[in-house]
C-alpha cells in the first residue's frame, strides 16, 4: 500500500502508525501543535501508555478458539494434584477472558517466607495475545530470585492493577509485603496506595539507572555525572552518606 496522509478538521494532532511485517499496528510518534502550544511533547497530556491502553480497549484478549477452555483444563488439572494451587480469571462485557492470575502452591510457600520485599514487573510484552505478562518475585536467603505469581493482563491502568493486588493479598493469606518495587509508572502507584496502604513503594533501580542516558546523555559531563551517581548509589552504607553524595 502506498504513503499517503490522512487529514481531519480541525484536529491538529498527528498520530504515525504502521503495519509491521507479522500484520500487527505499530505506534510510532505523535506530532501536535497542541504540544508546542504546552512546550514540548513531554507536556503533552496523553502519554505513550495511554494510547497503548485505548487500542488496548479494542484489541482485548483475542484467544483462539479453544485456548480459554484448554486453560481451564490446565489449571483444573493442576488443582487436582495440589489443593494449594490458586488460579482466579474475569471476563469483560462480551464474556471473553480479560485478566488472568495464578499463584502455584511452591509460590505460596515460599511467600511465607520471602515477603519483606516484592518485585512486580510489567514490563514482559511478548506473547501470542499481545498481553503484559506481570509477576510477582521475591529473593530467598541465598539470594536468589523466587517466583511468587503470575498474571495476564488486558489493561495497564488502575483498576487492573487494583484487581491484581487485592486477588495477589487474597491470595497469599491477606499479609501485604513490607515493601514493593515497581517501574515509575502512576496508574500502579495509584493502585498500590489503595490496596496497599502501609506499604513501601519503592521504584526499581534499574529502571531508573537506564533512564540515565536517555535524560542526561548530551550533557559534556555525562560520564562524571554517571560515575558520581554510581557512587552515590552503590558505596553508600548509610542515609547521611548518601545525601552527601
Amino acid at each position: 500500500m502506498a504513503n499517503r496522509k490522512t487529514n481531519k478538521v480541525g484536529c491538529s494532532v498527528m498520530l504515525h502508525a504502521k503495519v509491521t511485517k507479522d500484520g500487527k499496528w505499530q505506534i510510532g510518534n505523535i506530532h501536535s501543535a497542541l504540544a508546542a502550544e504546552r512546550n514540548g511533547v513531554e507536556n503533552f497530556p496523553v502519554s505513550e501508555r495511554q494510547l497503548r491502553n485505548v487500542v488496548d480497549k479494542e484489541r482485548r484478549l483475542k484467544m483462539m478458539e479453544g485456548d480459554a477452555n484448554a486453560m481451564a483444563a490446565y489449571f483444573h488439572r493442576m488443582r487436582t494434584d495440589n489443593q494449594n494451587l490458586f488460579h482466579l480469571h474475569r471476563l469483560d462485557d462480551d464474556e471473553r477472558v480479560k485478566d488472568v492470575m495464578w499463584v502455584d502452591a511452591r509460590s505460596r510457600d515460599a511467600y511465607i517466607e520471602f515477603s519483606d520485599v516484592v518485585r512486580f514487573d510489567s514490563t514482559y510484552l511478548t506473547n501470542r495475545y499481545l498481553l503484559p505478562f506481570a509477576n510477582f518475585v521475591g529473593v530467598n536467603h541465598h539470594n536468589q530470585s523466587v517466583l511468587l505469581g503470575c498474571a495476564l493482563i488486558s489493561h495497564e491502568d488502575a483498576e487492573t492493577f487494583e484487581w491484581v493486588f487485592t486477588n495477589w493479598i487474597s491470595c497469599v493469606g491477606g499479609k501485604p509485603h513490607r515493601g514493593i518495587l515497581t517501574d515509575q509508572d502512576a496508574t500502579m502507584k495509584k493502585a498500590i496506595a489503595k490496596v496497599m496502604p502501609n506499604t513501601r513503594h519503592r521504584w526499581c533501580l534499574w529502571h531508573i539507572l537506564n533512564k540515565l542516558a536517555v535524560k542526561l546523555a548530551g550533557y559534556d559531563k555525562y560520564e562524571e555525572i554517571k560515575q558520581a551517581l554510581s557512587r552515590a548509589i552503590y558505596d553508600s552504607y548509610i542515609v547521611e552518606e548518601f545525601e552527601n553524595c
